[in-house]
């Protein structure tokens, strides 16, 4: 009962850091309006539904959509976006044992969304299951199907104005409709020793390419289960069915996400624990905790100021959610402005559609930026600053802007900074500040190995 129960993260050796792509992934999941010029924009559009081929233009009732697109900044013409324009890969992945006997999944653990998804042999030939971990219940003594119940991801998210998950209306992840769905089983699954039963899992039965493309087998989803896609009833997170199964002795689980500087070292590994605090993580028997406003299914809470090298930016009424499947933080323009006026030579980049700044910049030139968890504030490492290297001599920032959202999304970019505990039970976000482990160089933070999407 009072065990820890540690999952490690592993790093996808295939995975490639880009600035802008993550950017668009983020933009896509939170379906946001940019403020700053670039490429990349969200376009309403409306689908109409009618019963016989053409008369669908006439008789059908439409419903709006909001679909990425991309324009070209010179003429100004504009098209669908394509797989290759966003992060589809993930930075790190995580071990699940789903099944008896217990089948491994390698799977993104992602603490913006809530459906637990992975790569079933329902999947037609036709999708591509190569290198990938297959989830069959036939071959699973324990699975059992839920009855009438089915899933269907699309990227929506409750910022924008259309359906909610389970409305029959769907908002496709791009400008062609793409998807993933299927059925659901109920099913054992283990995670660092710790089993859950009856635990629903969902079966991918059809599956686009943008969301087939990535390494892993697919998503572990530890937000709250409103946003879950299972209907007509939403699925249960793990963390709840394990608290209802009485197996942990707390309702909760934390996230370490270590910088590059410390992969390899043992006091730097990435893990997630469940059940329990890593109470040998330095300052966990202490942290700080800020109650959490879980109503849109998000671990959002309070975050009214932030600051620059010790300046203050007053943020009233501001929220921010805590989310470990994006890689970047993005937080209001004020701040962004406040925070890239800091390092020497940054600028905002119009075709990145970030702000960059040059590989030049030394750590010590780097400002210290906090950002408020309810009411006290926490440092993301110096090192977040330089997401990736843009192939040109510059870093693409860490920290971008979040467009017309009215709450900040704080990625790994922050939360590498400490170590993040998401109560459950008690629905509350504890956070404990870690040293920052940035050297006397910031070589190596845009490198091939790098968390999220």
């Amino acid at each position: 009962m009072s065990a820890t129960h540690r999952v490690v993260r592993i790093a996808n050796p295939h995975y490639a850091r880009s600035g802008t792509k993550s950017y668009v992934y983020a933009l896509n999941k939170y379906k946001f309006n940019p403020t700053k010029n670039g490429p990349y924009f969200m376009a309403n559009k409306v689908r109409r539904q009618g019963k016989f081929g053409r008369l669908k233009l006439i008789l059908g009732k439409g419903h709006k959509e909001r679909v990425l697109q991309k324009k070209t900044l010179a003429t100004g013409k504009s098209g669908n976006v394509t797989a290759d324009d966003q992060q589809n890969d993930s930075e790190y992945l995580c071990q699940v044992q789903i099944g008896t006997p217990a089948k491994t999944f390698s799977l993104d653990f992602d603490t913006g969304s809530s459906d637990l998804w992975v790569f079933s042999s329902e999947l037609p030939k036709s999708t591509s299951t190569s290198g990938h971990t297959v989830y069959n219940p036939t071959q699973s003594s324990s699975a059992k199907p839920v009855s009438g119940a089915s899933w269907k991801i699309s990227v929506r998210h409750l910022f924008s104005p259309y359906p909610a998950p389970h409305s029959s209306l769907t908002c496709p992840q791009y400008g062609d409709g793409s998807s993933a769905s299927g059925n659901v089983y109920s099913d054992t699954i283990s995670l660092g020793g710790l089993t859950i039963k009856n635990q629903e899992v969902e079966l991918a039965k059809k599956l686009s390419s943008e969301f087939a493309s990535g390494a892993g087998d697919g998503l572990f989803g530890l937000a709250w289960p409103s946003i879950n896609t299972v209907t007509p009833t939403p699925a249960k997170t793990p963390v709840q069915n394990a608290i209802a199964e009485g197996v942990i002795s707390q309702g909760l689980f934390t996230a370490h996400l270590s910088s590059y500087r410390e992969e390899g070292n043992t006091d730097g590994t990435s893990f997630y624990t469940f059940g329990a605090i890593d109470t040998s993580v330095p300052g966990a028997d202490s942290p700080f905790y800020t109650p959490v406003d879980n109503s849109q299914g998000f671990w959002q809470f309070d975050s009214t100021t932030a600051s620059v090298n010790g300046q203050s930016i007053a943020r009233s009424g501001n929220t921010a959610i805590a989310d470990t499947g994006t890689t970047l933080a993005l937080v209001d323009d004020q701040t962004v402005e406040a925070i890239y006026a800091a390092i020497p030579g940054s600028s905002y980049n119009d075709q990145q559609q970030g702000y960059v700044f040059p590989q030049t910049v030394t750590p010590d030139q780097l400002p210290v930026v906090k950002f408020a968890v309810g009411s006290q504030e926490f440092a993301l490492p110096k090192e977040s600053l330089a997401f990736a290297d843009n192939g040109d001599g510059t870093w693409y920032g860490g920290v971008q802007s979040r467009g017309d959202m009215d709450m900040d999304i704080l990625g790994d970019s922050f939360l590498k900074g400490v170590y993040a505990i998401f109560d459950v039970a008690n629905t509350q976000f504890g956070v404990v500040q870690r040293p920052d482990p940035t050297g006397a160089t910031l070589g190596g933070s845009g490198s091939t190995s790098g968390a999220g999407n």
